[in-house]
């Protein structure tokens, strides 16, 4: 007899082992996605000092060179994984940005590496639209939010690549060869997924019970663009959900860029200890968050499906406190203890908040969907951000000294953290029981 918590309510199953397998990889992706963007944090201070650069410099390219080809390139990336095979875009695109990421290690100063972190962009954009609509042709809703809580876990474990690989390879060899090294194992991964992964069938778990309100499209014929754009921007529940991500995303890549330099310069540790510390406490931290926040929102959404954003907006709102006194402390131990208190609470709300997206919108929509997400996401959080943060730095910096940067990142962390949370809330008064099943 077949278990009934593999079954789904048309009566195909949801079980089997090589969908984990799938998930596995995917993941992995996104972790090198995540490790590719963030090795440069762990290596700032040694571009720096070689290339003479500011803080304003440093956030260009840390976070706005790689926004500005996912900004061109991220919402027709995911127009072609709602029609196109998305398994052979994810591998595509994880072997060029690595590649391209690989190719910053040959970097002659400011200008070469900003070509070089432009070309990384290019290969993300394709990355992440195909991967989340993979998955949920994989996991039957009443499993998306847990799926997608373990695939966000290569968001922690690419800032554990990045900074304590990153800052142990650059202690040993050099911030060139961390690059190079990081950049490799991409590629061969990227030979993998396209060799082994399975096309699933689009739409695979599609019922008309969970078809957002006022949609009368089929599950399997792309619209025209513009009907798409027009059906997702009337769409409540993902125009509010993408919002309230977005600035919750917004102090997140900002700690991710900017914590290992604000280390080094108020504590005067190097870049192999920062990156010891980092990777140690967000894995330990970060992994456990983003499970159990998948699985909690799912068991709350059974109750009332409200609670998938009205946890993220508590959740979001708890932040605020830790990571504010992180930035205050003049104790390097009390300030990893209250920064991986909050990256906890942050993580555990990204599985709840990427299902939300996916359930939200048809079948066909779902790589458009994903992609101006993480348009959203990464506008605000690496095109704007970090460059914003190295600004005030620089502008603070006669005023405050080694803590200017520190200052600068507060400023963020409030004023993106609390839009957040009332953007959740508000999120949740556009979610009714007509989503309870998704």
């Amino acid at each position: 007899m077949m278990r009934q918590d593999i079954m789904v309510s048309d009566g195909r199953t949801s079980g089997g082992v090589y969908r984990y397998y799938v998930l596995v990889l995917l993941m992995l992706t996104f972790m090198f996605n995540i490790a590719d963007r963030l090795v440069m944090s762990i290596l700032i201070e040694d571009i720096k000092a070689e290339f003479v650069l500011s803080d304003t410099q440093i956030g260009l390219l840390a976070g706005t060179a790689f926004t500005v080809f996912y900004l061109i390139l991220g919402v027709p990336a995911g127009r072609l994984a709602d029609r196109t095979n998305r398994k052979n875009m994810v591998a595509i695109a994880l072997a060029l940005w690595s590649l391209m990421s690989a190719l910053c290690g040959a970097a002659l100063g400011f200008w070469t590496l900003l070509l070089a972190r432009l070309g990384v962009g290019v290969g993300e954009a394709g990355g992440g639209p195909p991967s989340v609509s993979i998955i949920t042709d994989y996991f039957a809703p009443h499993e998306l939010s847990r799926a997608m809580g373990i695939f966000a876990v290569g968001a922690v474990l690419g800032p554990v690549l990045g900074y304590m690989a990153g800052g142990l390879i650059a202690e040993a060899y050099g911030w060139r060869w961390t690059f190079v090294i990081l950049g490799v194992p991409g590629i061969l991964l990227g030979i993998i997924l396209f060799l082994t992964i399975r096309e699933p069938k689009r739409g695979r778990y599609f019922t008309p019970e969970a078809k957002p309100t006022g949609a009368d499209k089929g599950a399997e014929k792309q619209e025209p663009f513009m009907t798409t754009m027009g059906s997702l921007w009337t769409n409540s529940v993902f125009f509010r959900v993408v919002l309230a991500n977005s600035f919750t995303n917004i102090p997140s890549f900002a700690f991710a860029i900017w914590l290992a330099p604000m280390l080094m310069r108020n504590f005067d540790v190097g870049s192999g200890e920062v990156g010891v510390y980092l990777g140690t406490v967000l894995f330990f931290g970060g992994v456990p968050g983003m499970i159990l926040g998948g699985f909690l929102a799912d068991y709350l959404a059974k109750k009332n499906p409200k609670w998938r954003p009205w946890y993220c907006s508590v959740a979001v709102l708890l932040v605020l406190p830790f990571w504010t006194l992180c930035l205050l402390s003049d104790s390097l131990e009390m300030t990893l203890f209250l920064y991986i208190s909050g990256y906890v609470l942050l993580v555990s709300t990204q599985g709840a908040a990427i299902s939300m997206v996916q359930s939200a919108v048809l079948p066909t929509e779902r790589g458009t969907a994903s992609s101006i997400s993480s348009l959203s996401i990464n506008l605000l959080g690496y095109g704007i951000g970090p460059a914003l943060i190295g600004l005030m730095s620089d502008n603070w910096a006669d005023a405050y000294g080694t803590m200017s940067l520190s200052y600068a990142v507060i400023v963020t962390v409030v004023f993106s953290l609390a839009i957040a949370t009332f953007l959740f809330w508000w999120t949740g008064k556009a979610v009714n029981s007509g989503l309870a099943k998704v």
